[in-house]
This record gives C-alpha cells, sequence and structure tokens, in this order.
C-alpha cells in the first residue's frame, strides 16, 4: 500500500492537472448529486468547506443552500487553538476574506454575531485529499476537521465528502484519529462509507 505521505502528494497533482472545462463538468455533476442525497438527510443547518484551488466547488453550493433558506455555515480556523468555529453565513461576498493558507473565511468580528451552537449542525461536508471505500479520509495534515469531528460534539450530524472520483481507493491507511465519512459523492457515484446510508 502507497504511503499516506507519496499517495497525498500523486493524487493532489492529479487534481491540480485537471482543466478548468474538467473541473467546472465533473463540480456540475458532484453538485447535484449532493443536492440530491440531502434531501433524505435532515439538513436544516449544514457546515461546508470554502473551496480553494483544486479542490471540489463549494461556492456555488453555498449560494445554492442559501438561496433554498437553509442555515449555511463555514469554518473559522483558529492557529492559536489549532481548531475551528462554525460561523453562520448571510453574504458571501461581504461576510469572507482571506484567512489561514490564503483560505476564504468569515471576518473574525462575525465570531460573536453569528457563531452556533456545532451541536445544531445537521451535516458536516468535508474536503480531503484521499479517501477510501469505507470512508476513510486523509486530509491535507493540519488535522482541523478531524479534531472538528472528534470534539466539537457532533455525534448525529451527517458525514459528507466531496472528491473527484480519482481521489477515492479501494481502502487507504488510516490512524485512530483519522475520522470517516459517512458518504464521498463524486462525479460518478455516491460511496457509502461508515454508516452505510441514511
Amino acid at each position: 500500500m502507497e504511503n499516506s505521505q507519496d499517495l497525498r502528494k500523486n493524487v493532489l497533482k492529479m487534481r491540480d492537472e485537471l482543466t478548468v472545462g474538467e473541473r467546472d463538468e465533473k463540480n456540475r455533476v458532484v453538485h447535484h448529486r449532493f443536492l440530491e442525497l440531502i434531501q433524505n438527510i435532515k439538513s436544516a443547518s449544514i457546515f461546508l468547506y470554502v473551496s480553494f484551488r483544486s479542490e471540489v466547488d463549494t461556492h456555488g453550493l453555498i449560494e445554492q443552500l442559501l438561496a433554498e433558506k437553509k442555515i449555511v455555515t463555514v469554518p473559522l480556523v483558529s492557529l492559536h487553538d489549532r481548531k475551528m468555529t462554525a460561523i453562520r453565513l448571510l453574504d458571501p461576498k461581504n461576510d469572507l476574506i482571506p484567512g489561514y493558507c490564503g483560505i476564504l473565511e468569515p471576518r473574525k468580528e462575525l465570531l460573536l454575531e453569528r457563531g452556533i451552537d456545532h451541536r445544531c449542525i445537521d451535516i458536516v461536508v468535508l474536503p480531503g485529499s484521499v479517501f477510501d471505500e469505507r470512508g476513510g479520509r486523509l486530509g491535507y495534515g493540519g488535522g482541523y476537521y478531524d479534531r472538528f469531528l472528534a470534539n466539537e460534539i457532533l455525534p448525529s450530524a451527517t458525514r459528507i465528502a466531496l472528491a473527484f472520483d480519482f481521489q477515492v481507493r479501494k481502502k487507504i491507511a488510516q490512524e485512530s484519529h483519522d475520522q470517516p465519512v459517512d458518504f464521498i459523492i463524486t462525479e460518478k457515484r455516491v460511496v457509502a462509507g461508515r454508516s452505510g446510508g441514511p
């Protein structure tokens, strides 16, 4: 089995090499599958990553979910505490500014007025570098999402990863702190991970 570091590097290189047209087409299908899937899951409050570089896009999804009157929250990263806080998003253009690693995140002053109780989150939408068909996930090495899922009292939230199909392998090495996901949505399929379905 390929070691995690090499696997992550190789898969991210493949992702970065997608053309804009390829990425747009794959994103469109992933978005459709995601919106279809969450119709069968309690989804009033959804926590999403804000996509960066070659990740599966979430900017379009955020706009669509806001138009559907969902409670949309996104992460605000605290480097000091090495943790993420869910902040409600109302107007992405005005609410988001470049933060950790240049990734768009909520303005810090929104923490007091729009921070939400993490126990209210119904769905967590995660990024990642590599996944497997059991719901295993390799992030980018920072551990922010693993800590968020393990420590932030989200036992009932459905975990959904968005990925391009080449990011999903049969089986990847996992460590005890790696948090699995319930579903992985790609442009080709929906993989049921740790729960086996809703």
